[in-house]
Parts: C-alpha cells; sequence; structure tokens
C-alpha cells in the first residue's frame, strides 16, 4: 500500500488527474507481474523501478494529453482532491542537490498544478521526479532517456517558469479567513464586500469541460469576477456553500440537495484573492460524491 500510495502521488502530480493517475497505477503493477519471477528477483529495489516505469508512461501520457486539450471545451484545470495533506505523505529523501527543493504539500496545490501543466512533458517529469520526490538526476535520466546534465537543465528551466509566477504567501490561517471572507459574501449577495476581498488583477478561470455550462476564457478584474460569481449564486437559488479543504489550501464546494456540483480553488497573496480556479465537470467532481478516488489515506 506504501508503493501504490507513493505511485498514485506521483501520478497524480505528473498530470493532474486522479483517473489517471489510477490508470497509470495499475499499469505499472500489471508490468511488474508480467515479469517472470526470476525477473522480479533480480531486481535490486522495486520501488525505484515502479517509480521509473510509472514516470515513462506519465510521460508517453502528457504527450498524447496535449493533443486530447487542444480539442477540450474551453480552460482544462486540474482534477481538485479533497484533503491535500493525504497527497503529501510520501516522498524521498537523500537524493543528491537539494536545492530549490519544494515541499509536497506545495506541489499538490492547484496553483502548482495549473503551472506544472504550462511546462513541456519533459520539464514537468524532471522537476516533479527531483524536486518533488527527491530523485537523482541520475536516476532521472534513465527515465527520460536523456544525460544526468540534460536533466538538471530542464528542472532548472522548470524552476524559471515558476519564478514567473510565484505562488501565494498568505499562511493558511490568513488564507482560510479571506475563503470565509469570501463564501460570506457570496452568500449575502454583498457587491462590495466581494470585491474588497480580490485584488485588482485577479483571474477566474472555469473548467466544464463541454459537460456544463462555464466561463469559456478567463475573467480577469475585480469588478468583472465579483459579479460573476454572484451572477451564478442568483442562478443557483438554494446552493449552500461550503468551506473545505481543496488540494491542500481552503476552498469551497457548491452543493445542492447534497451533491457537490462545484468545487473553487484559490490563492491570496497579500490578503487578496489573486486566483480563483472554478471546476464544474462532473467528469472531475466523483471523489466530492462519494464515487471513490480523490485522496490517499
Amino acid at each position: 500500500m506504501a508503493e501504490r500510495r507513493r505511485l498514485l502521488n506521483l501520478g497524480y502530480r505528473m498530470l493532474g488527474s486522479v483517473q489517471d493517475a489510477e490508470d497509470v497505477v495499475q499499469e505499472t503493477y500489471a508490468r511488474w507481474y508480467a515479469l517472470s519471477e526470476e525477473a522480479q528477483r533480480a531486481i535490486e529495489t522495486p520501488m525505484a523501478w515502479l517509480t521509473r516505469v510509472a514516470s515513462r508512461i506519465c510521460l508517453d501520457q502528457l504527450g498524447s494529453a496535449r493533443a486530447r486539450r487542444e480539442r477540450y471545451t474551453g480552460e482544462w484545470l486540474p482534477e481538485p482532491v479533497r484533503h491535500g495533506a493525504g497527497w503529501a505523505s510520501t516522498g524521498s529523501a537523500g537524493a543528491d542537490d537539494p536545492a530549490d527543493r519544494i515541499t509536497l504539500d506545495e506541489s499538490v496545490s492547484m496553483g502548482m498544478l495549473v503551472l506544472l501543466d504550462a511546462m513541456t512533458p519533459a520539464e514537468r517529469v524532471a522537476f516533479v521526479l527531483h524536486d518533488v520526490f527527491g530523485m537523482p538526476f541520475s536516476e532521472i535520466a534513465e527515465t527520460v532517456g536523456r544525460t544526468p546534465a540534460a536533466c538538471r537543465q530542464l528542472a532548472s528551466s522548470a524552476r524559471r517558469r515558476l519564478a514567473d509566477r510565484a505562488p501565494g504567501s498568505a499562511t493558511a490561517e490568513e488564507h482560510g479567513r479571506v475563503v470565509s471572507a469570501f463564501r460570506e459574501a457570496c452568500e449575502t449577495g454583498d457587491l462590495d464586500a466581494l470585491v474588497a476581498l480580490l485584488d485588482p488583477d485577479v483571474e477566474s478561470r472555469s473548467d466544464g469541460g463541454g459537460k456544463v455550462r462555464a466561463a469559456l476564457r478567463p475573467v480577469v478584474g475585480r469588478d468583472k469576477v465579483a459579479r460573476l460569481f454572484l451572477g451564478l449564486m442568483r442562478r443557483e437559488p438554494g446552493v449552500e456553500l461550503v468551506e473545505d479543504d481543496v488540494n491542500g489550501r481552503p476552498g469551497v464546494a457548491a452543493r445542492m440537495g447534497g451533491t457537490t456540483f462545484a468545487v473553487l480553488a484559490t490563492e491570496v497573496r497579500g490578503g487578496l484573492i489573486t486566483e480563483l480556479w472554478l471546476v464544474v465537470n462532473p467528469d472531475k467532481l466523483g471523489a466530492w460524491n462519494g464515487e471513490g478516488g480523490g485522496g490517499v489515506s
């Protein structure tokens, strides 16, 4: 179970999808059991072998995912998970060059996953394996089929991409207070209070996947974003907004009749909400409605 948990953690950070991560784990174990007993015994470190195979499968999937995204209706956002701390329970220590290492809980945040999705497949794999899971570049080289020096450059390139758009800096307590105030302003319809919680350049992105109504392009600016969310509240009378852990950060789940139909992840910087990610694609909300997946324990 510890091996499966680690591989699921790895797959989710690589692909941003719980279902895809579970498929990767299943395929990885299928390849392991396809080996003869003699071949299995010859592998000195099974966990390293499983990690390498899972990473290669992810690398292949990332390449094909780009083509699928071009046909996706509107914005594509990572699948939100509940109780992100559960996704930060495994890692690796003792790797070379620990500089610039980020923590597992940081790497599962929605903001980080969105940034990871903007990387090339090779950059993402090298960065996640080294900076998140602590794998040495000598082992990463075997996975991506490049030299250790090239893999080091891939990870450096990924860090430069992240430096251009640093994640929020709010403490968990501050983030929670801002989200609570946001939820209350939405529930009461207080436009002024809602605007005051938003950064002037705030961006809201929605993922409906063509399954349900959602903004097809980012909504930018505090006035537009505030009116967007108040409009959503008016259009869905009887909706219940519940504060919940979304990818390890304070967020909001929108429920009606006991069913979660939207999950909102947020980024807070300087006491203001700078980014909002609204997932309403029902295919990505199964775990929020008791259909399994969505976390590890």
